[in-house]
C-alpha cells in the first residue's frame, strides 16, 4: 500500500511530522521506498512498509477489521481437559481474550513490526475505542495492557487457554454465611443430612441445624440462625456443586452407573471367541407361564449376542447357553460372569475345566467389569422387550405408568387386554430373542466396532475356530450330576444315588467317582473318575431298568472277579515263585544292615548303691584280686616266651570268658569317660554289650562305683 506526503501527514501518525513538507524531508532522510503517484496532481507517493515501526503499527491498527475467534483456536480451547467444567459465563470471558489475542497478533503481522511494538499500540488503540469490535467483547475486557496481552499469549502457547477464563460467580463462591458458618462444620452437617435423607426440605434443615446451633460464629461474628430464604439459597448451589458426591452416597448404583470414571478399553478383545461375557437378568416381559429370566453372553470382540430364557436361575441355564453359542461359534479362550451361584456352581465350574475355558470372576458389585454383557442386556431389553406382548416395564416407575394407563383405558371403556395383553410363551419369547439377536442387532452398526456390524466384524476375522465334533460328547458334560457336586464313593453295594444303588462290575469299592445322569432314563448313570477326565463305564439301578437284581449282582461280580484277576496275574505269578521261609531271613539281614549304620552313645547317669550292692562289690573284690594274680603270671610267662624265640603259644582260651568280656567293657567305659578316642567298632560292641543279661548281672555284682561318667576305683 502507498500513501502521499499529504495523506501520511493528515493521519497524523506518531513519530511522523504533521505537515506534507515535514514528511518529504522524513522520507527524504529515510529512503522511502516510493513511485510516482497515479492519478492526477502528479507526484510521489511511500510504501506504507517504509513508514517508522510506531506509525506503520498505528496505521495498520486503525484499518484492522474485527474478527470471531479463530476455528483452529477455538477448537483446541475446547479440546483442553479443563474446558469442560467451564460455565457458559466462563467460557465466554475466554473467547473474548482470544478474539483480542487474534486482533493483536493480525496487527503484528500487517505491520511487520516487533510483537511488542505492536502490543503497545494496539492497547493504546483499544483502549481509546478506536478498534471496530463487537460488544461482547469490549463488554468483557473494559482495560487492555501490553503486560496483559502477553500473560494470555503465555497461557494459549503452553495449551492452558482455559487459564484465560474468568468466573466472577466462582469467585463468590463459598463465602455465603452458611458456607462459612463455624468454620464449614454448618454446610458440612447439611451435607450429612441430604446424603442420608434427600427428601428433607430448607425448612426440616433450618429446624435441625438451629437445634444443634441456636447461635452460629461466622469469622468472628455471633449471628442467629438464617432464615428458609437463605437455606433454600445455600441447598440449590450446593446439591449442584456437591451433585456427584451426594449422588455416590445415596444411589451408589446411579453412581457407578452414570457418574463414576470408568476406564474405556479399545481393545479388550483382539481374537474372535477370545473372550465371552456372560449374565442374567429378569424379562421385562411376564409370559403365560409367569415372569422367566433371560441368559446372554456376548462375543467381546464381535459383539455378537446369544441369549436363552430359562424358568430360573441356575447352573443348568448357563450349561444350555454355552452349549448354544459352542455350537454356533466354537468353543471361547476365556468366559468371564460375576459371582452368582449359577455362575460359580461346582456344575458351571466343572464344564469350564472340562472343556479347557479359562473361568474369570468380576469383582463382587462390580459390574463395570463386565461392561458388555451389561450394556447388550440393557439394549436388548429397550430394543426388544418394549415391543413385546406382556412388557411390564424396566422399573417399577415404568410398572406404575402401565398400571395407570389400564386404570384410564378402563375409564374409557376399553378392555384391559388392550393396553395390557400377556399372549407369548417361553418357546415364543426364545424365537423372538433368536430372530433379534440373528437379524436385528447382529446387522445394526456399531460405535464401538468403528462402523461395523457385529456380522461382518465375525465374518472378516483371520484365524481358526475351535469346533466339538461330537455333539453327543457336548452333551455328556452338559448331563446333570449326581446331588450337590456329582462325587459318590464306591461301595460293596455300587453307588448310593437318591436312595437307589447303581451296581456295575468295573467299580472299585473305595474309590471316589463323579457321575453324571441320564436325563432319559433315570435306571442309567455315567460313571467316570474323580477329574471327571477318565470315563469308567455306564452303571445301572436293577429295579429302575426291569432287570432281576439276583441277575443284574451275578454279572456285576463276574465283571469284578474278571477285572481282578486281569489287574493281578502279573502279581500272582511272581507271588508263585516267593516262599515263605524266606521272610524271616531277609527281614534279618535288613535290620542288620540298618543297624550297622547307627552307633549309640552313651548317656549321663547317676550313682546308684544299695547295702546288698555294697556286700557284692566286697565279695567281687576278694575273687578279683585272686583272679588278677593268676592272669599277671600267665602274661609274664608269654612275654618271656616270647622274648625267647620261643614258638607261637595258643591261646589258652580261643573265645572270651564272661569275665574277660566284662572288664573290656569297664576298660572302654573308662577310655569314654575319660574323653578318649574309642573305635567305632568297640562303641559299637558295647552298645550291644550293654543291653545283654550279662552285662547287667556283672553291673549288679562287682559294681565298685565305677559309672558311665567316670570310675571310682581299678577294675
Amino acid at each position: 500500500m502507498f500513501l502521499s506526503a499529504a495523506e501520511i501527514a493528515a493521519l497524523a501518525l506518531p513519530s511522523l511530522p504533521s505537515t506534507k513538507r515535514g514528511v518529504a524531508f522524513a522520507a527524504a532522510r529515510g529512503g522511502w521506498l516510493s513511485r510516482p503517484r497515479r492519478g492526477r496532481g502528479g507526484g510521489v507517493e511511500y510504501a506504507v512498509t517504509s513508514l517508522p515501526a510506531p506509525a506503520r503499527a498505528a496505521y495498520v491498527g486503525g484499518r484492522i477489521e474485527a474478527v470471531d475467534v479463530p476455528i483452529a483456536m477455538a477448537r483446541d480451547a475446547a479440546s483442553e481437559p479443563a474446558a469442560a467444567a467451564l460455565g457458559g459465563a466462563a467460557a465466554q470471558a475466554r473467547d473474548a481474550r482470544l478474539a483480542i489475542l487474534a486482533l493483536a497478533d493480525r496487527l503484528a503481522a500487517d505491520a511487520a513490526v516487533t510483537r511488542q511494538c505492536a502490543d503497545r499500540h494496539f492497547c493504546d488503540l483499544y483502549n481509546a475505542g478506536a478498534l471496530d469490535l463487537a460488544g461482547w467483547i469490549s463488554a468483557e475486557v473494559k482495560h487492555l495492557t501490553p503486560r496483559t496481552l502477553a500473560r494470555w499469549r503465555a497461557h494459549a502457547k503452553a495449551g492452558r487457554k482455559s487459564r484465560l477464563a474468568v468466573d466472577r460467580a466462582a469467585a463468590r463462591r463459598g463465602t455465603g454465611i452458611l458456607d462459612r458458618a463455624e468454620g464449614g462444620a454448618v454446610r458440612t452437617f447439611v451435607l450429612a443430612l441430604l446424603a442420608k435423607q434427600p427428601q428433607l426440605t430448607a425448612h426440616h434443615i433450618r429446624a435441625l441445624v438451629a437445634d444443634r446451633w441456636p447461635v452460629m460464629t461466622v469469622a468472628d461474628r455471633v449471628v442467629n440462625t438464617p432464615p428458609v430464604r437463605t437455606f433454600q439459597h445455600a441447598l440449590k448451589g450446593w446439591k449442584t456443586a456437591f451433585r456427584v458426591e451426594l449422588e455416590s452416597i445415596r444411589n451408589p448404583d446411579g453412581f457407578k452407573s452414570t457418574m463414576r470414571f470408568a476406564a474405556r478399553v479399545a481393545v479388550p478383545a483382539t481374537r474372535l471367541n477370545e473372550l465371552w461375557q456372560i449374565d442374567a437378568s429378569p424379562a421385562d416381559v411376564m409370559l403365560l407361564d409367569g415372569r422367566h429370566s433371560i441368559y446372554v453372553c456376548i462375543d467381546v470382540q464381535s459383539r455378537r449376542l446369544i441369549a436363552t430364557v430359562s424358568k430360573t436361575a441356575r447352573a443348568g441355564a448357563v450349561g444350555l447357553l454355552i452349549r448354544k453359542a459352542i455350537l454356533d461359534w466354537g468353543v471361547p479362550e476365556r468366559i468371564k460372569t460375576d459371582n452368582g451361584s449359577d455362575f460359580v456352581a461346582h456344575t458351571t465350574r466343572r464344564l469350564f475345566a472340562a472343556l479347557g475355558i479359562a473361568h474369570e470372576t468380576s469383582a463382587p458389585f462390580s459390574p463395570e467389569q463386565k461392561g458388555h454383557v451389561e450394556r447388550a442386556i440393557g439394549t436388548l431389553q429397550r430394543g426388544l422387550m418394549r415391543t413385546l406382548e406382556g412388557f411390564i416395564g424396566h422399573s417399577v416407575a415404568d410398572r406404575k405408568v402401565i398400571e395407570q394407563r389400564k386404570a384410564f383405558a378402563a375409564r374409557l371403556g376399553e378392555t384391559p387386554e388392550d393396553v395390557f395383553q400377556v399372549a407369548l410363551t417361553a418357546a415364543d419369547l426364545q424365537a423372538r430373542l433368536d430372530a433379534w439377536c440373528r437379524d436385528v442387532y447382529g446387522h445394526a452398526p456399531h460405535a464401538g466396532l468403528k462402523g461395523l456390524t457385529p456380522f461382518a466384524v465375525a465374518a472378516a476375522s483371520p484365524g481358526p475356530i475351535r469346533r466339538i465334533d461330537d455333539v453327543r460328547a457336548l452333551d455328556m458334560l452338559l448331563a446333570p450330576v449326581a446331588g450337590k457336586n456329582g462325587l459318590r464313593t464306591v461301595t460293596k453295594t455300587g453307588l448310593r444315588i437318591n436312595d437307589t444303588h447303581y451296581i456295575g462290575g468295573f467299580l472299585d469299592v473305595g474309590a471316589t467317582v463323579l457321575v453324571r445322569m441320564d436325563e432319559t432314563d433315570m435306571g442309567r448313570a455315567f460313571v467316570f473318575t474323580a477329574d471327571g477326565e477318565r470315563y469308567l463305564g455306564e452303571a445301572i439301578a436293577p429295579e429302575l431298568c426291569g432287570i432281576d437284581p439276583k441277575a443284574a449282582i451275578a454279572a456285576a461280580r463276574a465283571e469284578q472277579k474278571r477285572l481282578i484277576a486281569e489287574r493281578m496275574a502279573d502279581a500272582q505269578r511272581v507271588a508263585r515263585r516267593i516262599k515263605a521261609r524266606d521272610f524271616a531271613d531277609a527281614i534279618h539281614r535288613q535290620a542288620l544292615q540298618e543297624a550297622g549304620t547307627l552307633i549309640a552313645f552313651p548317656k549321663t547317669g547317676r550313682r546308684h548303691d544299695t547295702a546288698a550292692l555294697a556286700a557284692a562289690r566286697e565279695a567281687y573284690v576278694a575273687e578279683t584280686a585272686v583272679h588278677s594274680d593268676g592272669i599277671a603270671a600267665l602274661a609274664e610267662q608269654l612275654r618271656a616266651a616270647d622274648a625267647a624265640g620261643a614258638p607261637t603259644i595258643s591261646k589258652l582260651h580261643p573265645e572270651e570268658t564272661a569275665h574277660q568280656r566284662w572288664q573290656r567293657a569297664r576298660a572302654i567305659e573308662a577310655r569314654l569317660a575319660r574323653g578318649e578316642f574309642v573305635e567305632p567298632g568297640d562303641a559299637l560292641w558295647l552298645g550291644g554289650y550293654r543291653e545283654g543279661a550279662e552285662y547287667r548281672g556283672f553291673k549288679l555284682t562287682y559294681d565298685d562305683g565305677f559309672t558311665t561318667t567316670g570310675a571310682s576305683g581299678a577294675g
